[in-house]
């Protein structure tokens, strides 16, 4: 199904995914094989042969991510982290040096602070909304810019196309971790991005109820390597979590489009809070990237983060207070999550660069019922310190 034929909702339904042609099953069969009969020696069916390598399943999820962000390939992983050590040691080597975002998300940063340093990769931490520090922290041996926008979880927001020019300028490739907007909200290779990242465990699956992570890609030499990588490293999803993500995609679009117009109602509640110090959401005009995102978002999406008065034990009482919002790790599922970055998700980054400030809250904003959503964050900011 072609990308440019179709609009998002139609290719989230359709794309990848063909009535089975024997059965007309309208949904993808979940093919719970690891091996495949072959017709004579290397006569392959479909070219299965080990589902390490290839599963019908996942096949379908891979080409449908592809139609969605734009690209001529995607890949499924384990996790969205096993997708980030697949694509940095398929593209870079030994001695090679990397830009990553001043606010990256900790799991990140952990990756390349602990363990592809010790495998010779060099990495420097910048502002990616400034593109002075940017041009700043660029070295002879720059190969790769890692950009998340918006960033987790200050949300920050970065140009995709400026952030193209310079890395494409310096001889490099342009990474965007795509998780919080999804590809419903921004596709980063339509801006000149070179791969795109998703953890599929938040909003394509959409429900909280499998991991996974994804590689789009929009040159073929890279998507050959990646696949190689891929097959080589064997972190890849099993059949039944690539069937989890195809459902949560197929109504990736309306529920995008509540995540948002719940955030928005949230935001707007925290800013006039008296017990809120700062709020970050890209839809404030007062917001430093909300240019940026109105420019090359469809939507400002469904998180929040906000500093609360009173410092970290403030903070701390908000998130056990919250009674519709959980108190968890994750987000981008239906359901409101509410997590203290410094604590929780965060924590590998205490004491670096890259802490996040020990009052800030972070919010998932799901599809509830908005009222409710508003009544309880208020009974948990109006309880006394």
């Amino acid at each position: 199904m072609s990308a440019t034929r179709h609009g998002f909702e139609t290719l989230a339904i359709h794309a990848g995914q063909p009535a089975d042609p024997v059965t007309g099953a309208v949904a993808v069969p979940i093919y719970a094989t690891s091996t495949y009969k072959q017709d004579g020696v290397g006569g392959l069916r479909g070219g299965y042969e080990y589902s390490r390598s290839a599963n019908p399943t996942r096949t379908a999820l891979e080409g449908c991510l592809a139609a969605l962000e734009g690209g001529v390939r995607g890949l499924g992983f384990a996790s969205g982290l096993a997708a980030s050590d697949c694509l940095l040691r398929a593209a870079l080597g030994p001695g090679d040096h990397v830009v990553v975002p001043g606010d990256a998300y900790g799991g990140t940063y952990r990756l390349f602070a602990q363990v592809l340093s010790r495998w010779g990769l060099e990495y420097t931490s910048a502002p990616l909304g400034d593109l002075d520090a940017v041009r700043a922290a660029l070295r002879p041996a720059t190969r790769m810019i890692w950009c998340e926008t918006p960033t987790n979880p200050l949300l920050g927001l970065a140009d995709v196309t400026a952030l193209a020019g310079l890395a494409h300028g310096h001889g490099a490739l342009l990474v965007v971790d795509n998780t919080f907007a999804s590809p419903y909200l921004q596709q980063p290779l339509s801006l000149g991005a070179d791969a795109v990242l998703h953890s599929t465990t938040k909003y394509l699956g959409g429900h909280s109820d499998v991991v996974g992570g994804a590689l789009v890609v929009s040159d073929p030499g890279l998507a050959d390597r990646l696949a190689y990588h891929q097959n080589a490293m064997g972190a890849v999803p099993g059949p039944f979590d690539c069937w989890l993500v195809l459902r949560g995609v197929k109504t990736l679009a309306v529920r995008m489009d509540r995540h948002c117009a719940n955030a928005a109602r949230i935001a707007d509640m925290l800013v006039a809070h008296p017990a809120v110090d700062r709020v970050y959401y890209p839809g404030l005009p007062e917001h430093p990237g909300h240019e940026v995102a109105a420019k090359q978002m469809r939507g400002f999406g469904g998180m929040v983060s906000c500093t609360v008065r009173g410092g970290e034990q403030a903070a701390l009482r908000v998130c056990e207070r919250a009674r519709v919002f959980t108190l968890a790790e994750s987000l981008g599922g239906v359901e409101s999550l509410i997590e203290h970055p410094g604590r929780m998700t965060h924590a590998s980054v205490a004491g670096s660069p890259l802490a996040v400030p020990a009052d800030l809250v972070r919010l998932s904003v799901g599809i509830e019922s908005v009222d409710d959503l508003l009544a309880d964050l208020a009974q948990a900011l109006d309880t006394p310190g």
